[in-house]
Protein backbone atom coordinates (compact mmCIF):
# COMPACT_ATOMS: atom_id res chain seq x y z
CA UNK A 1 0.00 0.00 0.00
CA UNK A 2 1.52 2.91 -1.31
CA UNK A 3 0.55 6.37 0.96
CA UNK A 4 1.93 9.43 0.45
CA UNK A 5 2.70 12.67 2.69
CA UNK A 6 3.63 13.31 6.19
CA UNK A 7 2.45 11.45 9.69
CA UNK A 8 1.80 13.56 12.38
CA UNK A 9 4.91 13.17 14.04
CA UNK A 10 7.17 13.95 11.68
CA UNK A 11 5.14 17.48 11.06
CA UNK A 12 5.14 17.77 14.74
CA UNK A 13 9.06 17.60 15.04
CA UNK A 14 9.61 20.38 11.99
CA UNK A 15 7.41 22.77 13.85
CA UNK A 16 9.43 21.97 16.83
CA UNK A 17 12.63 22.82 15.06
CA UNK A 18 10.80 26.19 13.34
CA UNK A 19 9.92 26.68 16.92
CA UNK A 20 13.52 26.67 17.83
CA UNK A 21 14.76 28.58 15.15
CA UNK A 22 12.53 31.25 15.91
CA UNK A 23 13.06 31.77 19.08
CA UNK A 24 16.55 32.59 19.08
CA UNK A 25 16.86 34.30 15.88
CA UNK A 26 15.68 37.84 17.55
CA UNK A 27 18.94 36.89 20.06
CA UNK A 28 20.91 36.97 17.22
CA UNK A 29 19.54 39.76 15.62
CA UNK A 30 18.60 42.61 18.88
CA UNK A 31 21.91 41.66 20.41
CA UNK A 32 24.12 44.68 21.53
CA UNK A 33 21.17 47.07 21.11
CA UNK A 34 20.42 49.11 23.97
CA UNK A 35 16.88 48.49 24.38
CA UNK A 36 16.97 44.77 23.90
CA UNK A 37 20.35 44.07 26.43
CA UNK A 38 17.85 46.01 29.23
CA UNK A 39 14.77 43.96 28.24
CA UNK A 40 16.45 40.58 28.73
CA UNK A 41 18.15 42.22 31.75
CA UNK A 42 15.01 42.69 32.76
CA UNK A 43 12.98 40.60 32.13
CA UNK A 44 15.54 38.43 34.06
CA UNK A 45 15.26 39.94 37.14
CA UNK A 46 11.54 40.50 37.21
CA UNK A 47 11.48 36.47 36.76
CA UNK A 48 13.84 35.69 39.30
CA UNK A 49 11.54 37.81 41.64
CA UNK A 50 7.98 35.93 40.42
CA UNK A 51 9.82 32.64 41.05
CA UNK A 52 10.91 33.74 44.72
CA UNK A 53 7.36 34.86 45.46
CA UNK A 54 6.20 31.99 43.92
CA UNK A 55 8.86 29.22 45.85
CA UNK A 56 7.06 31.54 49.04
CA UNK A 57 3.33 30.69 48.16
CA UNK A 58 4.08 27.10 47.16
CA UNK A 59 6.78 25.67 50.12
CA UNK A 60 4.91 27.69 52.63
CA UNK A 61 8.20 30.05 54.36
CA UNK A 62 10.36 32.88 53.94
CA UNK A 63 11.87 33.50 50.27
CA UNK A 64 15.05 36.07 49.86
CA UNK A 65 16.01 37.43 46.30
CA UNK A 66 19.79 38.95 46.82
CA UNK A 67 21.02 41.45 44.03
CA UNK A 68 24.51 42.67 44.45
CA UNK A 69 24.46 46.15 42.58
CA UNK A 70 28.48 46.48 42.45
CA UNK A 71 28.79 43.11 41.37
CA UNK A 72 25.91 43.21 39.34
CA UNK A 73 24.62 39.71 40.33
CA UNK A 74 20.83 37.97 41.63
CA UNK A 75 20.12 35.28 43.49
CA UNK A 76 17.84 33.09 44.55
CA UNK A 77 17.17 30.58 47.13
CA UNK A 78 16.38 28.13 44.58
CA UNK A 79 19.08 29.02 41.99
CA UNK A 80 22.27 26.54 41.98
CA UNK A 81 24.31 30.04 40.84
CA UNK A 82 23.53 33.59 40.53
CA UNK A 83 22.57 35.15 37.35
CA UNK A 84 25.17 37.94 36.38
CA UNK A 85 23.98 41.08 34.66
CA UNK A 86 25.67 42.85 31.50
CA UNK A 87 28.24 45.32 32.66
CA UNK A 88 27.15 47.68 30.65
CA UNK A 89 23.66 48.09 32.59
CA UNK A 90 24.06 51.13 35.65
CA UNK A 91 21.85 49.14 38.65
CA UNK A 92 19.86 50.71 41.33
CA UNK A 93 17.97 49.36 44.27
CA UNK A 94 15.82 50.57 46.70
CA UNK A 95 14.27 48.16 49.38
CA UNK A 96 13.38 48.19 53.08
CA UNK A 97 16.22 49.26 55.33
CA UNK A 98 16.02 45.85 57.01
CA UNK A 99 16.72 44.05 54.52
CA UNK A 100 19.94 45.86 53.21
CA UNK A 101 23.21 43.48 53.99
CA UNK A 102 25.62 46.38 52.56
CA UNK A 103 25.99 49.56 50.59
CA UNK A 104 25.48 47.47 47.89
CA UNK A 105 24.28 43.90 48.83
CA UNK A 106 20.72 43.97 49.63
CA UNK A 107 17.42 41.66 49.79
CA UNK A 108 13.77 41.57 49.10
CA UNK A 109 11.99 39.12 51.45
CA UNK A 110 8.70 37.01 50.01
CA UNK A 111 6.16 35.84 52.87
CA UNK A 112 4.34 33.10 52.52
CA UNK A 113 1.19 34.99 52.21
CA UNK A 114 2.45 36.40 48.90
CA UNK A 115 3.84 40.01 50.56
CA UNK A 116 7.32 41.40 50.26
CA UNK A 117 9.13 43.60 52.33
CA UNK A 118 8.74 45.36 48.52
CA UNK A 119 11.67 47.61 46.60
CA UNK A 120 12.39 48.71 43.50
CA UNK A 121 15.04 47.80 40.95
CA UNK A 122 16.46 50.29 38.15
CA UNK A 123 17.98 49.19 34.99
CA UNK A 124 19.58 51.87 32.71
CA UNK A 125 21.78 51.79 29.86
CA UNK A 126 22.16 54.32 26.95
CA UNK A 127 19.19 56.52 27.97
CA UNK A 128 16.72 53.41 28.10
CA UNK A 129 15.84 53.25 32.04
CA UNK A 130 13.44 49.88 32.97
CA UNK A 131 11.96 50.09 36.54
CA UNK A 132 11.06 47.01 38.30
CA UNK A 133 9.02 47.30 41.75
CA UNK A 134 7.90 45.02 44.27
CA UNK A 135 4.52 45.37 45.35
CA UNK A 136 5.09 45.02 49.49
CA UNK A 137 1.30 44.71 50.04
CA UNK A 138 0.77 42.11 47.49
CA UNK A 139 3.78 41.08 46.50
CA UNK A 140 3.33 41.11 42.89
CA UNK A 141 6.06 42.22 39.91
CA UNK A 142 5.76 45.30 37.80
CA UNK A 143 8.20 45.96 34.83
CA UNK A 144 7.80 49.67 33.53
CA UNK A 145 9.87 51.01 30.59
CA UNK A 146 10.84 54.58 30.00
CA UNK A 147 13.14 56.50 27.94
CA UNK A 148 15.38 58.38 29.84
Amino acid sequence: MDQRGFTLLELLVVLGIIGLILAFVPGFVLRGQPDFDVEVAARAVADGLRATRSAALLENREQLFALDVEERLFRTASMRAPVQIDRGIELTFQTARSELLSEGIGQIRFFPDGSSTGGRIGLTLDGRHTEISVDWLTGLVAVAHAAE
